[in-house]
C-alpha cells in the first residue's frame, strides 16, 4: 500500500476530457491487441455461468465495433480501457450485467449508440447501467462546475436505483488514474482533484478501502508531485532502517499466539504515502516524528477469537490509553468491522494492530463488492444494495430539494466527509454522523420534521447548546416545539449535507411564501392608486379573464406567483407593474372606480392602508427586514426601501444610510408605518459610559431586567482598562416609550455616567 510502481502508470487516458479526437487509421496490430486483452479478461470470468460468459463476449464485440478507430493517448486501441474496467469489476466478482455495462460504458457517450439499441440487444437492466454511467455532454451548461454537478446528480440517481453503477464508475476512474501520466499537467491536476474530493470518499463510504487508498495515493502523486517523491524516498529509507523491528514484532506476536494455542494470521502493513502526508500536515510533524508508518493486521477465524486475540496482544505489549476502538460492536456506516488497538513496541514507538475475521477482512477491503464475492444466497445483492443506499438516499433527498448546481456539489462533498462519530438515540439506536456534527445534524438525521421543529437538546441527560459538537458514545435527545422553525444561524455550524439542504430548502420556501404575500399586498395597494381592485387569480370567465397570463408574458415570469414573488423581493417595481395591469384591464373594459380613488386611509375590506402604505407589526418574516444600521423600533418615523432581490428594508427616517440610498434610488422608496399593536419586541442599540469597578455589569443587567427588557448582545471594545469603560448593548424593547423607560432606569444606576441610543 505504498507508492504505486511506475509500471502501473503506463497507459495514459483522456478521462474527463469530453469527446475523443476524430478516428485515425487503425494499425494492423490493433485487432490482435484487443483480442489479447479480452483473452486476458476471460480467465477472470470463471465464476460466471457459460451462457453469461457468452453474453459478456457479445458485449465485448459490440463495444469493439463501437470504438473502432478510436485510440488512447498512448496509441493503444481505445477498447483496451473498457476491457481493463471490466477486469476490475470481474476482480470484485460482479455479475454478468455489470461486466457487460463496464465493457460498453463509453459507447453511448462517445460512439452515438442509443439506449433503445442497448435495450434491444442486451436488455433493459444492462442499458440502465450504461445510461447511469453516461455523462451529460449533450446538454449545455453555463459552467464546467454546473456540468460536473449535473453529471453527479444523474449518477447519484442511478446509484440509488442500482449500486453497481458506482462500482463500475469507480473501476473506470481507478483505471483512468492509473493510466494518465502522459496527459497535460492541467488536466491531470483537475482529474486528480475531482478524484480526491468525490470518488475516493465515495469508495470509502462504500467500504472499498483498497480502491479508496489507491485513488488517494494516485491523486496525491499528481497533485503534490514533489512531496510524493520526497516521502517515497523517505519511506524507502525507513523501510530499510525499520525492517529488523518489524520482523521482530511479527515473530514475537506469532510466538505469543502459538504459546496460547490460538490460530491467527499476522500481516505487517505499511501506511500509504497520502495518510503519512495527511498526518504530518494535520499534526505539524516532521517525517521523523511519525512513528506509526508500519502497522499489523491479525486475521482470525471467528468473532470471539477477535477478543481473545486482543487479550493476547495486551499481555504481550502495553496498550496506549484511549487508543482502543471497537468497530465490531459498533460497525462504521460503510459496514467496516475490526478491533483497533495501539500498543507500545519494544523500541517504545506506537504500533497499531487491527484484529478481524476473514469475512470482516473481505468487507474491509472490498466493501459492498464483497457481497458479490461471498455469495451465500439470493439476498446478498439486496444486502449490498441496502448497505449502499443508506447514505445514497440522503444524497438523493438533497438533490430533490437543491436545484443550484454548486450548492448541490457542496452538499455532496459535505456528506462524503469520511470521519464519523457514533451516537445513540434515547432508545439506544446507533447513529453515525460526521465528526463535528451537532444536535441539529442529529435531529435532521432522524427526520426532517424533528429538525425543523427542534428547539433544544440534551446530551447524556444534560441540556446543551444546539451548536455543541457531539462525541462518540453520547446519548442525544432532541426537544421539539410545534411552532418552532429552522433558524438561519444553524447554517453556521451544521456539518451534514442533509441538515444544510433541509434548512436552506425550508427557509427558501418560507421566504417565497412571505415574498408572495408581500408582493400581492404591494401590487394591490399600487393598483388602488389607479382606482382599480386586484383581479382574482382564478377568474377565467370574468371580464378580466386572461389578464394574469398577459401580465406574466409582459413581465417575463412563468406564473402569477413568480411575478408576485419578484414584486415582494423588489426585483420588479409594484407601481410599474400596476400601471401595466391597469392598461390591460382598460383594454378589457374595466374602468377605474371613483370610490376606490377617493377612499380614505384604510380600505373597508381588510383594514390595510392604501396608497402604497405598508404596515409593520413584526410578523412579516424574511420578506420585510429592519435595517441593522439604524435598528428602528415602534414609535420611530420610518421609510421602506425595496431592494433588488432583498425584499423590503425598513430604515428610520433620519438614518444616514437610508438617506444616501434615497438619493441614489428614489423610485424604490415607499411609505411604511407601524401597526397599532406590534406582535413582538424589537432590538435597538444603546451606548453606556460607566465607572470601572466590581459588579458594574451586574448593575447594568439588573437595571435592564428591572425595566422588563432583555439584553441580547454586549460589546466592550478592546481598549485597555481605565477609570471609565464604554459598553454597547443590544436590547430588546416594545417601543420608544419602553426604550425611554429602560434608559431612565439605567441612568439611576450608581456606576452609569451616560446612556445614549446609538444612531448611524
Amino acid at each position: 500500500m505504498g507508492a504505486p510502481t511506475s509500471s502501473s502508470l503506463r497507459k495514459p487516458d483522456a478521462a474527463g476530457s469530453g469527446r475523443r479526437s476524430p478516428p485515425e487509421p487503425m494499425p494492423a496490430a490493433a485487432t490482435d491487441a484487443a483480442a489479447a486483452s479480452f483473452a486476458a479478461l476471460t480467465h477472470k470470468l470463471d465464476y460466471l455461468e457459460p451462457h453469461d460468459i457468452k453474453r459478456v463476449r457479445d458485449a465485448y464485440r459490440f463495444a469493439d465495433e463501437a470504438h473502432l478507430g478510436q485510440f488512447r493517448a498512448s496509441g493503444e486501441p481505445y477498447i483496451t480501457h473498457p476491457i481493463a474496467v471490466a477486469g476490475l469489476c470481474a476482480d470484485w466478482k460482479l455479475d454478468a450485467q455489470a461486466i457487460m455495462a463496464a465493457l460498453m460504458h463509453d459507447a453511448m457517450e462517445d460512439c452515438g449508440v442509443t439506449k433503445a439499441e442497448l435495450i434491444e440487444r442486451f436488455g433493459a437492466a444492462t442499458a440502465d447501467l450504461v445510461d447511469g454511467l453516461t455523462k451529460l455532454d449533450k446538454l449545455q451548461f453555463s459552467t464546467k462546475e454546473e456540468s460536473q454537478a449535473e453529471s453527479f446528480r444523474k449518477m447519484l440517481l442511478a446509484m440509488a436505483r442500482d449500486v453497481r453503477v458506482i462500482l463500475i464508475k469507480l473501476a473506470d476512474r481507478l483505471h483512468n488514474m492509473r493510466t494518465m501520466s502522459s496527459m497535460a499537467e492541467s488536466k491531470r491536476v483537475r482529474i486528480a482533484r475531482e478524484t480526491l474530493d468525490i470518488y475516493a470518499p465515495i469508495a470509502h463510504r462504500l467500504g472499498l478501502n483498497q480502491t479508496y487508498r489507491e485513488l488517494q495515493e494516485l491523486s496525491f502523486q499528481y497533485l503534490r508531485r514533489w512531496r510524493h517523491a520526497a516521502l517515497s524516498k523517505a519511506v524507502l529509507r525507513a523501510r530499510g532502517y525499520r525492517r529488523d523491528i518489524v520482523e521482530r514484532i511479527q515473530r514475537e506476536v506469532e510466538k505469543a499466539f502459538q504459546d496460547q494455542g490460538a490460530q491467527a494470521q499476522v500481516y505487517g502493513r505499511e501506511k500509504t504515502l497520502y495518510s503519512i502526508y495527511t498526518k504530518m500536515r494535520e499534526k505539524h510533524l516532521s517525517f521523523a516524528q511519525v512513528n506509526d508508518i508500519f502497522g499489523f493486521r491479525i486475521v482470525v477465524e471467528t468473532l470471539p477469537e477477535c477478543y481473545l486475540a486482543l487479550g493476547v496482544l495486551h499481555q504481550l505489549y502495553k496498550p496506549l490509553p484511549g487508543r482502543f476502538k471497537d468497530y465490531i460492536a459498533i460497525p462504521k456506516a460503510n459496514g467496516y468491522q475490526s478491533l483497533h488497538t495501539t500498543l507500545v513496541s519494544p523500541l517504545g514507538t506506537a504500533v497499531e494492530f487491527q484484529i478481524r475475521t476473514e469475512a470482516m477482512h473481505a468487507v474491509a477491503e472490498k466493501g459492498i463488492a464483497a457481497h458479490w464475492v461471498y455469495k451465500a444466497g439470493g439476498g446478498q445483492v439486496q444486502d449490498a444494495q441496502r448497505l449502499g443506499s443508506m447514505w445514497l438516499q440522503s444524497l438523493v433527498d438533497i438533490q430533490d430539494e437543491t436545484r443550484d448546481a454548486s450548492e448541490f456539489l457542496e452538499h455532496v462533498k459535505i456528506d462524503l466527509f469520511p470521519d464519523a462519530v457514533y451516537v445513540f438515540t434515547p432508545k439506544s439506536k446507533i447513529m453515525a454522523l460526521p465528526r463535528g456534527a451537532t444536535p441539529v445534524d442529529f435531529a435532521y438525521a432522524i427526520h426532517s420534521d424533528i429538525g425543523d421543529h427542534c428547539v433544544a437538546a440534551k446530551v447524556n441527560g444534560d441540556p446543551v447548546a444546539l451548536r455543541t459538537e457531539l462525541r462518540s458514545g453520547d446519548v442525544v435527545e432532541v426537544i421539539t416545539a410545534p411552532g418552532a422553525r429552522p433558524n438561519p444561524g444553524w447554517l453556521n455550524f451544521v456539518r451534514t449535507g442533509r441538515a444544510r439542504s433541509k434548512i436552506r430548502h425550508y427557509l427558501k420556501n418560507m421566504e417565497q411564501e412571505e415574498s408572495e404575500l408581500l408582493g400581492e399586498k404591494l401590487l394591490a395597494q399600487a393598483l388602488r392608486a389607479e382606482g382599480l381592485a386586484l383581479p382574482p387569480p382564478d377568474a377565467p370567465d370574468a371580464p378580466a379573464g386572461g389578464l394574469w397570463q398577459q401580465l406574466t408574458r409582459w413581465s417575463g415570469n412563468r406564473t402569477r406567483e413568480d411575478l408576485l414573488i419578484d414584486v415582494g423581493l423588489g426585483r420588479k417595481i409594484a407601481t410599474i407593474v400596476a400601471k401595466r395591469l391597469a392598461q390591460l384591464m382598460a383594454e378589457h373594459g374595466v374602468k377605474p372606480d371613483a370610490l376606490t380613488l377617493t377612499m380614505g386611509r384604510y380600505a373597508a375590506d381588510d383594514a390595510t392602508p392604501t396608497q402604497g402604505l405598508v404596515v409593520i407589526d413584526g410578523a412579516e418574516g424574511a420578506s420585510v427586514q429592519l435595517a441593522t444600521c439604524c435598528r428602528p423600533i415602534p414609535g420611530d418615523a420610518i421609510v421602506g426601501y425595496l431592494g433588488r432581490g432583498e425584499g423590503l428594508m425598513v430604515h428610520t427616517a433620519e438614518c444616514g444610510v437610508g438617506k444616501r440610498l434615497f438619493e441614489r434610488d428614489s423610485e424604490r422608496w415607499m411609505d411604511v408605518d407601524w401597526a397599532e399593536e406590534p406582535t413582538r419586541a424589537f432590538e435597538t442599540r444603546v451606548s453606556i459610559l460607566l465607572k470601572n469597578g466590581k459588579g458594574v455589569l451586574a448593575q447594568v443587567a439588573a437595571a435592564v431586567s428591572a425595566a422588563e427588557a432583555d439584553i441580547t448582545h454586549i460589546e466592550m471594545g478592546n481598549e485597555p482598562a481605565s477609570e471609565t469603560a464604554e459598553l454597547q448593548l443590544l436590547i430588546s424593547v416594545r417601543d420608544r416609550l419602553h426604550l425611554a423607560d429602560v434608559m431612565r432606569t439605567l441612568r439611576r444606576a450608581s456606576a452609569v455616567l451616560r446612556v445614549t441610543r446609538v444612531r448611524p
